[in-house]
């Protein structure tokens, strides 16, 4: 579990000093996100622990925190107020301290990493809820994405998702476009906070245990496999500083 500081959220301005003042001087850092219910056979768990374990071992400096976001859930937005900052908030509108300051705490935390890798198993067709929470604390327009304010402060960082899907989604299937997952990540990430997001696949995870996708095990296997090598890969390469 992540151990976040807590500061008080008086302004994006306010918020970015005490930001820089916590994390000046700290290491090269890999934000390391789980969402995933299943604890012993999850593959976005097993991938993004291969794309940490490359990161680590591609400079003596660099570190991961990692937060999991199943076995300690973030609560959903205790006050609509949150969607926004102070100052564009309703006139008279109060919002809980706590709250509040597990907000600031969660958007410093992400504004202090120089990568971010997000494990992403596809539940319903979407996000897991433990995810989405996580999601609606740090997408503040006006803070963390543009508003009133050219704000984006995450722009150009890598955002790394890792996804995991027990079917098959592609172009031309039965079930193309039924993901509504990764588009909205994509948007989140890249297009409102401008990070720049690449994704690691993996498919058919039910095949080994379906009868019905028995015939998909190679493939599976197979995209397992590359998975976990893309990951070490690419996690090697923005792991390692640059000469």
């Amino acid at each position: 579990m992540a151990v976040p500081f807590l500061i008080p959220f008086g302004g994006e301005g306010r918020f970015r000093a005490a930001v820089a003042r916590e994390y000046r001087g700290a290491m090269v850092s890999l934000l390391h996100l789980d969402s995933s219910a299943d604890l012993l056979s999850s593959r976005s768990r097993a991938i993004g622990h291969s794309f940490s374990e490359a990161w680590l071992a591609a400079a003596p400096g660099n570190s991961v925190v990692h937060r999991d976001l199943h076995r300690d859930p973030l609560p959903h937005l205790a006050d609509s107020e949150l969607h926004w900052p102070p100052r564009l908030r309703r006139e008279g509108a109060t919002v809980p301290v706590e709250a509040e300051a597990l907000q600031t705490s969660l958007i410093a935390e992400l504004l202090a990493a120089d990568v971010l890798l997000v494990g992403a198993p596809l539940y319903n067709y979407s996000l897991p809820s433990s995810l989405k929470a996580w999601i609606d604390n740090i997408h503040v327009p006006g803070v963390t994405a543009p508003f009133d304010v050219d704000s984006q402060p995450l722009a150009g960082r890598p955002a790394v998702i890792v996804t995991s899907r027990g079917a098959s989604y592609d172009p031309g299937s039965p079930t193309d476009g039924w993901d509504h997952e990764i588009p909205a990540l994509r948007l989140i990430l890249g297009t409102a906070l401008g990070m720049d997001v690449t994704v690691i696949e993996t498919n058919l995870t039910l095949a080994e245990t379906v009868p019905a996708l028995a015939d998909q095990i190679p493939r599976s296997r197979d995209e397992l496999a590359a998975a976990h090598e893309a990951a070490t890969a690419l996690a090697t390469r923005l792991g390692t500083p640059a000469s």
